[in-house]
């Protein structure tokens, strides 16, 4: 793993890094795999609705909302979630989450018509309910805070790299599938990426470790030394009194992410469900489509890797949040002008994409950072809670305004105007807070 910004002496960094990565190539290649399984089960409702929609007759207002509705899931269950994390362990709730989403997934192709539909993307979201926040919460069980905007943007690479991964195996299944052993292609999309989540949870139970204490996999010195340097860490805002949870979920940190993440997720939802019939409007079949759709996700994946490690090497966070909310804003508002012009519609998709993926690392660590240790599993989920079921909305949004105006470039300007007010939220709080002591500086002075 590269260096990172450490005041620490020589050999205690060169232990630090030792320990991370081991820790890192024990836990990242399980888990970054775990998040691609989980996008591209995102990503293939927008594959699947080529067929789906008319062979089962969902309109696109339906569609829309059955989009967004898995987002309620998220929302009622996402901080309970996290709480149950805490309670009984990362490896057995992560494992049980991904079991349970593997089989709704699969259940997909069972779908009839609308209302089946509605049910079950309702379920997929509530079955998914914390895991990427519990994740998160997870990793800060094994890395010092300098570590974390780094391996969260490694891990979130799983987001654009399921697009550009997912596209164009889902255009594949899609077309080669199709009307095998008299089933549809779409419903084979549904049972062929569905499946390997089920598969990754079961092994989960016996691979996944809770936290440091149990890790028989880490030499004991390096063990010893992790639960030293993250005790430290802790001990910094232990001073504090527990929190009671309403405070902590209206806490204006808490509510600023969550107007930022909604921007960001809002842009993905333009990405995962609507993108596949923006392009098949310009004449596109499902595997050409499949292999577009993806070049929008490479780019962003290598602007993600990078731009996540940039903020770990300079130890900034509020402008490495705020610049990609911008840049995807104003690819949003170009939108209007590109018309029928299919290849600038792809380069704003394109901004789009980087501008909502870029940032993810950097997000997640200044939320961590702004919250603390004492407040971090609750402030966390809401911050995702919050953050998706804006995406319901969105979801629902873009349906209705499309069906009412067939404009494309109309429905999405919402998103860019959260995205605006989200990068404006992140600037007014973090104002003097730039670098990552600056910000630990100030979060020890609002706790005391």
């Amino acid at each position: 793993m590269p260096s990172v910004v450490t005041d620490v002496p020589t050999g205690e960094a060169q232990l630090a890094k030792a320990v991370a990565r081991r820790v890192s190539r024990r836990l990242l290649p399980f888990l970054t795999l775990s998040f691609l399984i989980c996008y591209i089960d995102r990503v293939n409702l927008g594959f699947a609705a080529l067929q789906m929609n008319a062979a089962v007759g969902i309109d696109a207002k339906t569609y829309g909302l059955g989009a967004g509705i898995l987002y309620l899931g998220y929302f009622f269950l996402e901080v309970p979630s996290n709480l149950a994390l805490e309670r009984f362990g990362a490896r057995k709730w992560i494992s049980r989450i991904m079991i349970s989403w593997g089989i709704v997934s699969m259940a997909c192709a069972l779908i009839q018509g609308p209302v089946s539909f509605l049910i079950l993307r309702f379920l997929l979201g509530a079955t998914e309910a914390g895991f990427f926040p519990g994740v998160v919460l997870y990793l800060t069980y094994w890395y010092p805070a300098e570590y974390r905007a780094r391996i969260v943007g490694l891990l979130s690479l799983a987001l654009p790299v399921a697009g550009l991964i997912g596209s164009p195996v889902s255009g594949a299944i899609l077309s080669g599938t199709d009307g095998l052993a008299t089933v549809s292609g779409w419903q084979w999309l549904f049972i062929l990426e569905g499946a390997p989540a089920v598969a990754l949870g079961l092994f989960g139970l016996v691979f996944l470790t809770d936290k440091p204490d149990n890790a028989k996999w880490l030499p004991e010195h390096e063990r010893q030394w992790l639960k030293r340097a993250l005790a430290i860490e802790h001990a910094r805002v232990q001073r504090v009194a527990p929190m009671p949870l309403w405070r902590i979920l209206t806490n204006k940190h808490v509510l600023v992410m969550a107007l930022a993440y909604a921007g960001a997720g809002g842009a993905a939802v333009v990405l995962t469900l609507w993108m596949p019939q923006l392009v098949k409007s310009f004449g596109f079949g499902s595997v050409k489509n499949g292999l577009l759709t993806s070049i929008p996700f490479g780019i962003a994946a290598v602007c993600m890797y990078l731009w996540a490690r940039n903020s770990d090497r300079t130890g900034e966070r509020v402008w490495h949040n705020i610049i990609p909310l911008i840049a995807l804003a104003a690819a949003i508002f170009t939108f209007y002008f590109a018309a029928d012009r299919f290849w600038l519609t792809l380069v704003l998709l394109t901004v789009t994409a980087i501008g909502s993926y870029a940032g993810k690392g950097p997000f997640w660590a200044l939320s961590s950072e702004w919250l603390g240790p004492k407040v971090a599993a609750a402030g966390l989920a809401q911050i995702n809670a919050l953050g998706t079921v804006a995406a319901f909305f969105f979801s629902y949004l873009i349906g209705w305004i499309q069906a009412e105006t067939h404009s494309f470039a109309l429905a999405i300007m919402p998103i860019a105007i959260v995205a605006v007010l989200g990068a404006i939220g992140v600037a007014v709080a973090g104002r003097g807070q730039s670098t990552r002591r600056e910000i630990a500086a100030d979060a020890a002075a609002r706790i005391n």
